[in-house]
């Protein structure tokens, strides 16, 4: 960050939060601290649950065209009533450093230079920071959402992985998952995957979270029986989740050469 300071740039970003979602508030403070803890600034836009789709891309086009304004993030879920896509096709792309606009996501289909979503490569961030071959292995990706599946499939393509992707329609699931050397759950079912659908030494990435009664948190996978299998296994609480906001940090970085190649181009 010093050096961006030295060149006159101040880090800044911006989060939209619309309504009171627990986890989204708790995320916002996860988010606040860690931009605290790198220097980055940070700014929170807490807008009230009956706030209007034209309030939210208002607030949108004019973080847009603030140049301190480096990045923007809007905490989903949004309100039921209001249209997503509308929304989050508002963020420009330069500034989307959650990876959820279309012009984002199409450049992870072409491998091109983007802002990519945070979770899906927060999977691919733990495996390489752990010295985990991807490239020529067989990853076989539970779940198909468009906050992780979908991205992930095409992330870890661009990994040189082979990628079989299953869901809810798929048949014999554990047909599948016992031929993956890599498996990644991103469900939100808690204990969807056990220890008799791993094959030995597998490597199991779990990015599912799920509320626990009570209080807490846990992924897909059932912990305990599958770690005695597996070769690798991501815990959760503490395992894909722990980098995500360093990798909305990175996004920030990110973001501001993606803005600044642009000036230059435009000029």
């Amino acid at each position: 960050m010093t050096g961006l300071r030295d060149s006159g740039v101040n880090p800044k970003l911006a989060v939209i939060l619309v309504g009171e979602d627990p986890a989204s508030v708790l995320y916002s403070r996860s988010i606040e601290k860690s931009c605290g803890a790198a220097g980055v600034e940070f700014v929170l836009f807490a807008m009230p649950e009956k706030s209007s789709e034209d309030d939210v891309i208002a607030l949108l086009q004019r973080l847009n065209t603030d140049d301190s304004i480096h990045g923007i993030m809007i905490e989903l879920p949004l309100p039921p009533a209001m249209n997503k896509q509308k929304v989050l096709q508002a963020v420009s792309p330069l500034k989307d450093v959650d990876g959820v606009h279309p012009v984002n996501r199409g450049y992870i289909l072409s491998n091109g230079e983007g802002l990519f979503p945070t979770t899906p490569q927060s999977c691919i961030e733990i495996m390489v920071r752990n010295g985990i071959e991807i490239n020529g292995k067989h990853a076989v990706l539970v779940g198909r959402g468009e906050t992780v599946g979908k991205p992930l499939i095409f992330m870890m393509l661009n990994q040189n992985a082979t990628v079989t992707v299953c869901h809810t329609r798929t048949r014999d699931l554990p047909g599948h998952t016992r031929l993956a050397d890599i498996l990644i759950s991103a469900v939100g079912k808690a204990g969807i995957i056990t220890a008799d659908m791993i094959k030995p030494g597998a490597v199991v990435i779990d990015a599912g979270i799920n509320s626990v009664p009570g209080g807490g948190i846990c992924g897909d996978v059932d912990f305990v029986n599958v770690e005695k299998v597996a070769g690798v296994i991501s815990p959760v609480p503490g395992g894909v989740g722990s980098i995500t906001t360093s990798l909305i940090l990175k996004n920030v970085i990110k973001a501001i050469a993606l803005q600044q190649n642009e000036n230059k181009g435009g000029k």
